[in-house]
């Protein structure tokens, strides 16, 4: 007989991310839930024959007790932080709720949870932690015994907070920071909040409990800061503290320094008043474990880096959007006319030889022609509030549905045929990348680039017939460069490319038929 699955739920998120693994090699079975079936089908994981897949929303109800049925116990692993709408708290509410009701329904035996640190009755609690801490109160209150983990700061290859930490430490020998550099913390390597995580399932000491967890040492910003310039050799930090540096402009300065986002950088920022410190230490009687020190923590995350190791990053997140139109190719349709920019090489090398510049572009290997037009554009896209260039790429040669490249976000990745990326940098319109191979004969491929574009009013029309000229200049110098990297020539030269249109295309009857 199958063992009852244990449902994670947020599984494409860093943690959810990394504990699947974790519970597949200590021989659960697992039942992996997300926004997009296509993220977590391109996890390394999730071709284990102990997994199987589920796609929902934890705001749609019916799709969590679609998730839970059969269910042995459940990780609830998500959070909002959309903080320039201020709905997070909102939307936290109710997918707590919806969780709290499927898992009573269907019987579950426990539902563990990992929130975040912060007293309670603190007066500068963030909204963020408050609804960390409401979410923990609301799956307690339900007939399932709830396990609540309360973690400070999480260092791992990876995760928001060491991101923003690396960044600021290496490009920023002289820092002007807020009063709270001196606030105390207590941050937790990312393996021991796993080993926390995978020893509280089936434990019925954690049943129904909340608990604090933290490294071994108690530290402040400031400290960090040193440690993190220790283990990555560099000179010791100047540190200036000021008093009027606010939570908006401490979040703008690590939007415009860090590749986070000032969105997810605001509400981590209005917490760190607030010492976010263990006020007890009943885990570790439960789950003896060995408590990784900083230095050891950030020596760790900074060899996964530097291996390109990094299993799970912030940036894999989120929901995964492909416009409607996508597969419209360049036809008019009932939202308006996508406008297509599209060339094509014929190569002489076959399709896996040209599926490697491909594959590799963006990050560290950039865009193998125009740099300074790309790295220009991606500065204006930061200072205009966009995700710029500095996300990079999460491994210098393997991309997967979901991943962040730079400011675009992955929609298709088929090896040796198609790479699709969605533009997420600020543009008057929505934009998508196409890149297709097409083998022509065992020694030949032609390489189509395709930009396609719908314009957000005249702003968007002036934007794309603008700009126009570059994007046929680095469009053509792109693929003759791709063409070089395979160590080949091209047979001809680059040539304009129209692409088929579909036979219908509407977005008002939710009907889209793909190109011949």
């Amino acid at each position: 007989m199958v063992p009852k699955p244990i449902l994670v739920v947020g599984a494409t998120g860093y943690v959810g991310g990394r504990l699947i693994p974790r519970l597949l090699a200590a021989g659960y079975h697992v039942r992996a839930m997300a926004r997009s079936r296509e993220k977590m089908a391109s996890r390394r994981w999730a071709c284990d024959k102990k997994i199987s897949l589920f796609s929902g929303d934890v705001q749609d109800p019916q799709a969590l007790l679609g998730a839970v049925e059969g269910c042995r116990a459940a990780y609830y692993l998500v959070h909002s932080m959309i903080s320039k709408t201020r709905k997070f708290a909102q939307a936290d509410r109710m997918s707590a709720v919806n969780m709290k009701d499927a898992a009573a329904s269907h019987g579950l035996e426990q539902i563990i949870y990992l929130g975040g640190l912060g007293n309670i009755e603190h007066p500068n609690l963030s909204h963020h932690l408050v609804s960390r801490h409401e979410v923990g109160q609301i799956l307690q209150s339900g007939p399932v015994p709830a396990t609540v983990l309360r973690a400070a700061m999480i260092l791992g290859s990876g995760s928001a907070s060491f991101e923003i930490l690396r960044y600021l430490v290496e490009h920023l020998p002289v820092m002007i920071t807020p009063k709270w550099v001196h606030t105390p913390t207590q941050p937790i390597a990312i393996s021991n909040t796993l080993d926390y995580l995978v020893g509280c399932l089936g434990n019925p000491r954690t049943y129904g409990r909340t608990f604090d967890m933290g490294g071994p040492e108690v530290l402040n910003y400031h400290d960090l800061i040193d440690r993190y310039a220790l283990a990555a050799k560099l000179p010791a930090r100047k540190l200036i503290p000021v008093p009027v540096l606010t939570p908006k402009l401490s979040a703008l300065w690590i939007h415009l320094v860090t590749p986070v986002p000032s969105s997810i950088a605001l509400p981590l920022t209005e917490g760190l008043s607030v010492p976010t410190v263990c006020e007890e230490n009943k885990i570790k009687e439960i789950i003896p474990i060995r408590l990784i020190r900083c230095r050891e923590a950030i020596d760790i995350a900074l060899d996964q880096i530097l291996e390109a190791q990094v299993e799970t990053c912030w940036s894999d997140a989120g929901p995964l959007h492909p416009p409607e139109w996508a597969t419209c190719g360049d036809a008019d349709y009932a939202g308006g006319t996508v406008l297509t920019c599209a060339y094509r090489a014929r190569i002489k090398a076959p399709a896996e030889s040209v599926w490697q510049p491909v594959v590799r572009m963006g990050g560290q290997n950039g865009y193998y022609f125009g740099g300074l037009l790309w790295r220009l554009r991606g500065a204006m896209d930061r200072w205009l509030g966009g995700v710029g260039l500095r996300r990079g790429r999460r491994h210098p040669h393997r991309l997967q549905t979901g991943d962040a490249l730079d400011f675009w976000r992955v929609l298709t990745v088929t090896p040796n045929q198609r790479l699709t990326l969605l533009a997420e940098m600020k543009v008057p319109g929505e934009a998508i990348l196409d890149l297709q191979l097409h083998p022509l004969n065992t020694e030949e491929t032609e390489l189509r680039m395709i930009s396609r574009f719908l314009p957000r009013g005249l702003g968007g029309m002036l934007y794309w017939y603008a700009l126009l000229p570059l994007h046929v200049m680095i469009f053509k110098g792109m693929l003759k460069a791709m063409a070089n990297k395979t160590g080949s020539f091209l047979v001809h030269g680059i040539g304009k490319w129209q692409p088929q249109p579909p036979e219908q295309c509407s977005l008002n009857k939710k009907t889209v038929s793909k190109p011949h």
